[in-house]
């Protein structure tokens, strides 16, 4: 099997990076100060083709293959200094638009794509409450159908893109008796009457991704706003999860290869007691670390692309990406951090940044410990 690149996957990733490098990063440091969303930089990327990498060309996408977004994405965490942007985008991306195309109706596609890939709508998912976190289908939101339309109530919390978004997919239960098999997805409004959103979040990391509470108060949703059949929700949402822990955390291998560049040339160039910080077996083998990690991230990570590609399921798979990708990262940025001393810890140059955004990676798109629970459950334990 070969994982490689092809010479277009390749010259396309250079161009993504080539693109952030020349129109994202400029006060990048300033707006997570302020904490304010790029959206000047959302609409930039919407033009190059960001928001519609894998989208179908009828819609306005690009109509890229997984590992080709695999590629794109390494580029864009390679070269961004916005990484609250970056998880945004794949957020709309991979939780908004990808189950609206698999899932949805030809009217529900014609109606929202479009504007999500072109940029005029901004969109996310909506699935963990205050008390349903990583046992995500213990969630309580209810849908109850009344005629040509539900009735939604409940809140969600942590919900990325809620303060900005558009259009949000609401997971809720419609049938108290069926657990996970009760529950279902709706494509909700912003402007539907009863919803509302909390204010936004302040958050340790990705300080310019809104994130916030969604209020649903007798929201109503018109039947054709439901995504899928009733009872399609845990489908749904384990089918988001298999891309998102690909496509988002290729964002990570790109960041980590870059890390390791960086920490290699300081290791050159710094100098104590007399020669290079690099010729101390303390520094090399750190970066020795950095090096496997971005090999063994890079190899797990291009299989499951591979997989998905050929119209396998690769839920174990993307398990492990997710996992040793995450971790790698937090790794990664920490020993960075030690290598470069006092001015790792300075917020001037962004290693302390790529530490408080890097942590949160343990955490979304499901924690360490349920991705070990998924990979234990598919070797039978």
């Amino acid at each position: 099997m070969d994982f490689s690149f092809t010479a277009e996957q390749t010259k396309f990733k250079e161009s993504v990076i080539n693109f952030v490098s020349r129109t994202l990063n400029q006060n990048a440091h300033e707006r997570q100060q302020s904490e304010d969303f790029y959206i000047e930089g959302w609409k930039k990327c919407a033009d190059f083709g960001i928001l519609g990498l894998p989208m179908p060309r009828m819609y306005g996408g690009l109509e890229m293959d997984l590992p080709t977004c695999v590629a794109a994405m390494e580029g864009f965490g390679y070269a961004s200094k916005d990484f609250g942007l970056l998880f945004s985008i794949n957020t709309q991306i991979w939780t908004c638009e990808a189950p609206i195309l698999k899932f949805g109706t030809e009217e529900q596609k014609n109606k929202y794509l479009r504007g999500l890939i072109n940029g005029t709508l901004i969109g996310g998912h909506a699935m963990t409450e205050p008390n349903s976190g990583s046992d995500a289908f213990s969630l309580t939101c209810k849908a109850q159908r009344a005629g040509e339309k539900y009735i939604l109530n409940g809140n969600k919390m942590f919900i990325t893109n809620a303060p900005i978004a558009d259009i949000l997919l609401i997971f809720a239960r419609t049938d108290e008796r069926k657990g996970f098999a009760g529950i279902s997805v709706f494509i909700v409004e912003k402007g539907f009457k009863g919803f509302s959103v909390g204010k936004p979040l302040k958050m340790m990391g990705l300080k310019d991704c809104p994130l916030g509470e969604v209020i649903l108060e007798d929201c109503e949703v018109p039947v054709e706003n439901r995504l899928g059949k009733e009872g399609a929700g845990s489908a749904i949402f384990n089918s988001e999860m298999e891309q998102e822990r690909s496509c988002l955390f290729a964002t990570h291998l790109g960041s980590m290869e870059k890390i390791l560049e960086d920490c290699i040339d300081y290791a050159k160039t710094r100098h104590q007691f007399g020669k290079s910080i690099g010729s101390n077996q303390s520094i090399s083998h750190k970066i020795a670390e950095m090096k496997l990690r971005v090999e063994m991230s890079r190899l797990i990570l291009y299989k499951v692309a591979w997989m998905k590609a050929s119209g396998k399921r690769a839920p174990m798979e993307a398990a492990i990406a997710k996992l040793y990708i995450s971790e790698s990262y937090v790794a990664t940025c920490l020993d960075a951090l030690q290598i470069h001393g006092a001015y790792g810890y300075s917020t001037e140059f962004g290693f302390e940044r790529n530490l408080r955004d890097a942590i949160g990676g343990k955490i979304y798109s499901g924690t360490s410990e349920i991705q070990r629970n998924i990979i234990a459950t598919f070797l039978g334990l």
